[in-house]
C-alpha cells in the first residue's frame, strides 16, 4: 500500500488515540471528515489498520511479575513447532513471542500476577510442553519503554 502525508498523519493520530471522533482525526489530518472516513476505511481494508484497542497498565489491575523469557526446543520439527506456538498463543500470560534466527528459538514476554503464578505457568505449562529443551528467565526490573508509535515509511 502506498502512503500519503494524510495516511500518515492519520495513523500517527489513531495510534496515540484511536477514540478520536471521525471530525477531531479529520481536522488533524487537515481533510474532510468524509474523505477522512474513507481513508481510515481503506487503511483498515488494506490491513494497515488490524484492529483498535485500550492500553492496560499491568501493574494496576494486579500483574506485577514481568519477564523476558527464551525458550530453546530440542528440535525443529514443523509438527512440534506448530504445536508448540499453537499452545503459546492460547496463554494469556504470553503476551508477544517471537521465533528469531540465533539462540534460543523463540523470545516471550509475559505477565502474571505474582512469582507463584510465573512458577505455576513454568511448571504446569511451559515445561510440559514437547520439545523444550531449555527455558531461560529474564525478570523486567523496570520498562524503559513500551508500545511505541509505528512511523509508517
Amino acid at each position: 500500500m502506498q502512503l500519503d502525508e494524510r495516511d500518515r498523519l492519520i495513523l500517527t493520530a489513531l495510534q496515540r488515540d484511536c477514540r478520536l471522533s471521525h471530525a477531531e482525526l479529520a481536522h488533524r489530518a487537515g481533510m474532510s471528515v468524509s474523505s477522512c472516513w474513507r481513508r481510515v476505511r481503506a487503511l483498515e481494508e488494506a490491513g494497515a489498520i488490524s484492529r483498535y484497542g485500550a492500553v492496560v497498565e499491568p501493574a494496576r489491575v494486579g500483574l506485577r511479575f514481568h519477564a523476558v523469557v527464551h525458550v530453546q526446543l530440542t528440535r525443529h520439527d514443523p509438527d512440534q513447532q506448530k504445536g508448540f506456538i499453537a499452545a503459546i498463543r492460547a496463554r494469556p500470560e504470553v503476551q508477544e513471542c517471537f521465533a528469531t534466527t540465533g539462540q534460543p528459538d523463540y523470545h516471550m514476554r509475559v505477565l502474571c500476577r505474582d512469582l507463584e503464578a510465573y512458577n505455576r505457568f513454568l511448571e504446569d505449562f511451559l515445561f510440559r510442553q514437547p520439545g523444550v529443551q531449555s527455558v531461560q528467565t529474564h525478570v523486567v526490573l523496570r520498562e524503559i519503554k513500551s508500545g511505541g508509535i509505528v512511523t509508517p515509511a
